[in-house]
């Protein structure tokens, strides 16, 4: 990974990042981290939150934060604010997402019996295409063996699967976070992703950002992605010297420095 001092970004003309533990900071949104991201948009970037979080927070983000889109649970969805209405984009039909939801409680409880110290993730009342198993939010943090034994379990019952820096996703259907951002990028913001490529930016911090690492030649982990050294199917080419939120303001000043 380069230092972001050797990023070329003179043409970023969108933003796409992580949520928990990129923008945020132990769990919490600080003031730095949020005016990088208004200032972001002021300064007319489009902003997109990548997340695995859950429909209920991203239906809130989609609405109250300076973002263009926000895409939810590792793909599963992508919600828009736009003429002061909220667009839901779902890669599922109603009938197909209750019936993987009514799959994913028997599998999350076996889980959980079968993983000590990891649970049902408390945001779980809230999601609407997967199933979160907390293994470094609201527990004890369990080593990353046991996240990845965890996902091994999910793989067994037919899952794709996505670990973050908190939660290890499961969810039916061939999608995750690059498929979703990249059909937001062509339908919504009018971008070739193939051609345009240069112009859009992302930032993250964890395994499940693996796939927006490769694909976009300017990806950029903050700080606390070296936690994953080793485990990361692709790395970000480059990196902040900060961590967590401040990591993301260190970014957007870079941004904005052009």
């Amino acid at each position: 990974m380069k230092p972001l001092q050797e990023l070329d970004a003179s043409n970023v003309r969108v933003l796409l990042f992580d949520v928990d533990d990129t923008l945020t900071t132990q769990g919490k949104l600080t003031a730095e981290a949020y005016g990088a991201l208004e200032s972001l948009q002021r300064a007319g970037l489009r902003t997109v939150a990548v997340s695995g979080r859950a429909a209920g927070f991203c239906d809130y983000a989609a609405r109250m934060w300076p973002v263009d889109a926000v895409i939810g649970e590792n793909g599963g969805f992508c919600y828009r604010f736009d003429g002061g209405k909220l667009h839901r984009e779902y890669r599922e039909t109603p009938e197909v997402r209750v019936r993987n939801r009514e799959r994913f409680a028997g599998i999350a409880q076996a889980i959980v019996g079968a993983v000590p110290g990891c649970v049902l993730a408390s945001d779980e009342r809230y999601r609407e295409t997967d199933f979160a198993i907390d293994y470094a939010e609201e527990v004890a943090t369990l080593p990353i063996e046991a996240a990845q034994r965890i996902a091994e379990l999910m793989r067994a019952e037919g899952l794709h699967i996505a670990i973050s820096s908190i939660h290890v996703h499961g969810w039916f259907g061939n999608y995750d976070k690059l498929v979703t951002a990249r059909e937001l990028l062509a339908r919504h913001f009018q971008m070739d992703a193939g051609r345009q490529l240069t112009c859009a930016l992302y930032v993250g911090d964890s395994p499940n950002d693996a796939s927006m690492f490769a694909y976009f030649p300017k990806s950029v982990g903050v700080a606390n992605v070296r936690r994953f050294a080793g485990l990361l199917a692709a790395e970000p080419k480059y990196v902040t010297h900060a961590s967590y939120g401040a990591g993301f303001a260190e970014l957007a000043a870079y941004i904005l420095r052009r």
